[in-house]
């Protein structure tokens, strides 16, 4: 079958058939740091990498969005496809973008460096930085962080947590809702960052914050909403979570309070980060100074879109790569972020993400650095270059992905919303439980043959390993648990989530969960709650903020996670860091009935421990090893303080709960 390319497709393949030699590589790869416009107070000094243009001009803006243009300078072609001019000016505040001339043809595009933009992100703004730092950032400590595996991880979208009434807060959908203290909902229950300190987790993990296209910040005014998976300027703060998106400067001064206040708080921040597609192809920034450099190209000349909704990204290309690198580094030297989320990290190739993890260990070394180690569809980039979860042993021991062999065993697949998992008493289910106990890693207690999406290990390490059971995507835990148990009590709903919450939190690995998990969050698509709402990435807020007066009516389920945080967080036996320790001493029980898992952890730096789950429907009687066993979970409670004592021989297990015992 002949292939229709179109004109403008054919030109993208001849420069992408260029792009790929080793000849342009070396003679168009620029290592320096000053792309982008550096400033000072008596010059900046601008330069871009554009190594196919005919001609650079730099426009300078009085604002960003206005028909104010105040002065175009040519640029200078200069080394390794760079182009630079330098203004011998204070331009601090100035907006600009440039004007690049490929094959005759003029576009004007924003600077992929710009660290700061006007409304909309349309144009780049020069700035000094230094001069957006709150009081007391630069010299802020962080809240210590030692392993991986200490980490409690809260993903959170930013409008979400403060747009409810119930959440009692003044910046409703901003970065500075994280600065307000004392707030309560409607019970006079704590809610906000108190409550976030409170329950104890170790990060935040922010859905997309750098500027994206699909909400308009000059109507503000209307309901919008969107997840931010659509990129646009990646090293700035997306506007719309500020109080003023038309001076770049203020969402710079916001970003960074919110980060400020949250690690004054204990709390680490992550960032959401898409650096797998772009929102627009032939109209990117990237595009349009460098025509198809940016991108993976289908076999007509077409975008690749192994993302499903975007333009794929070429992370192999070495100014790309570097793109990623600069970018992180930005993120955590100007903004102090702990960590990155990887949207779709499949993408990706192997070697570039290595080189971000190399690169973070040379800046902060306890900065996280995990993924979604799939795709969304096909790419040109062969699957053993990929960054995809059957290849993270190739991949350093500071990289996780998500399992999603241990969410889909624990409730049931996301993409069916009736079905079942182990905490549905679904048979089978117990060696993928297994599995995410030991977070993904080799160990003999295991038949990987029953082991759900996979028939061996894929983790190294447990560091490589996330351990969730619900994310912004699919449906909420809680409305799984309703699709999956109609006829149920709502009291063993309830406990189904609890033993969902205990499995998390008691697996080797790092633990996750989605915001409001805690609280049964929901999101119904009518009055009855038959119906809910399973990809929600425009719905409105009604559907997406987190209901705070609902804390309230399920403290107990909020207190059950506190509880498991503390009680992890107070035992390094469940945070392993190597393989070969959980080998050594985690022990599963063999011989066990359907839908219950028994193991022993032995570790010489803490207390033995005796940790059981189980999903039937009724109670369970177990033998475990004689001796005085102090219990610090069972049935709907969980912490550090003793529930109670019991001597070991048998010892019976509530219907739908887990059990922890410690000698």
């Amino acid at each position: 079958m002949l292939l229709e390319v179109t004109l403008e497709n054919y030109r993208l393949l001849e420069y992408n058939n260029c792009f790929s030699t080793k000849e342009f590589e070396e003679a168009n790869y620029y290592q320096g740091n000053d792309l982008g416009a550096v400033w000072t107070k008596q010059a900046t000094h601008f330069r871009v990498w554009a190594p196919t243009a005919e001609k650079v001009i730099l426009n300078l803006y009085r604002t960003g969005h206005e028909e104010d243009l105040l002065q175009s300078i040519p640029m200078i072609k200069d080394v390794f496809g760079t182009w630079v001019v330098t203004v011998d000016k204070d331009l601090n505040g100035t907006y600009y973008n440039y004007a690049v001339t490929v094959d005759g043809e003029t576009k004007e595009a924003v600077d992929p460096y710009a660290k700061a933009a006007g409304v909309n992100g349309n144009r780049g703004m020069v700035i000094d930085l230094f001069s957006t730092n709150p009081a007391g950032f630069l010299e802020e400590q962080k809240p210590a962080f030692e392993n991986a595996t200490d980490a409690v991880i809260y993903e959170l979208h930013i409008r979400d947590f403060s747009s409810d009434q119930s959440a009692g807060m003044i910046n409703k959908g901003k970065y500075l809702a994280f600065t307000e203290t004392a707030t309560k909902n409607s019970y006079g229950d704590t809610t906000g960052i108190d409550y976030l300190k409170n329950l104890g987790i170790t990060h935040v993990h922010l859905l997309p914050t750098f500027d994206y296209a699909t909400v308009d910040e000059t109507k503000l005014s209307q309901p919008q909403f969107n997840w931010g998976y659509d990129p646009k300027n990646y090293n700035v703060p997306d506007g719309s979570y500020s109080t003023d998106p038309y001076h770049g400067e203020v969402r710079i001064k916001e970003f960074k309070r919110m980060v400020q206040a949250l690690h004054q708080s204990g709390i680490r921040v992550v960032m959401d980060v898409v650096y797998n597609h772009t929102f627009e192809g032939t109209e990117s920034n990237f595009n349009r100074i460098v025509p198809g450099y940016y991108y993976r190209l289908a076999p007509d000349g077409s975008f690749s879109n192994a993302s499903g909704c975007g333009s794929e990204t070429a992370s192999e290309r070495v100014m790309m790569r570097k793109f990623i690198l600069d970018s992180v580094v930005h993120w955590v030297k100007e903004y102090h972020i702990d960590g990155f989320r990887f949207d779709l990290m499949g993408i990706h190739d192997i070697h570039t993400m290595n080189e971000v993890r190399r690169i973070l260990n040379e800046v902060e070394p306890g900065i996280l650095v995990y993924g979604e180690g799939w795709t969304g569809g096909l790419s040109p980039l062969p699957d053993w270059e990929r960054a995809l979860k059957v290849n993270i042993k190739n991949m350093d021991a500071g990289i996780a992905v998500f399992n999603d062999n241990m969410r889909d065993g624990i409730k049931g697949s996301v993409f069916s919303g009736p079905e079942r998992g182990f905490i549905g008493y679904r048979e089978g289910m117990e060696d993928t439980i297994k599995f995410g106990v030991a977070a993904a890693t080799q160990h003999d207690g295991i038949d990987y043959w029953r082991v759900l999406y996979s028939n061996a290990p894929w983790a190294a390490e447990p560091t490589q390993c996330i351990n969730y059971t619900s994310a912004h995507d699919n449906l909420t835990l809680w409305d799984k648990i309703n699709l999956t148990g109609p006829w149920e009590s709502r009291d063993d709903l309830i406990k189904t989530n609890l033993l969902a919450a205990a499995i998390v939190l008691t697996c080797q690995g790092i633990s996750f969960f989605q915001a409001g998990e805690e609280f049964l969050r929901s999101k119904p698509l009518n009055e009855e709650k038959t119906m809910f709402e399973g990809n929600s990435y425009r719905s409105p807020d009604s559907i997406n903020s987190l209901k705070w007066d609902t804390i309230t009516s399920n403290k107990e389920v909020v207190d059950y996670y506190r509880g498991l945080i503390a009680f992890r967080k107070s035992h390094s036996a469940l945070r392993m860091t190597k393989s070969e320790e959980i080998r050594a001493y985690l022990n599963f029980y063999g011989l066990l009935e359907p839908n219950i898992v028994v193991y022993e952890l032995t570790h010489p730096m803490d207390n033995k421990m005796c940790i059981i789950y189980n999903a039937n429907r009724d109670s369970k009687t177990i033998q475990i090893p004689e001796g005085e066993w102090k219990v610090y979970a069972k049935g709907k409670k969980a912490g550090t303080e003793i529930l109670e004592v019991i001597l070991g021989g048998a010892v019976n297990v509530e219907p739908i709960s887990a059990l922890i015992l410690v000698r």
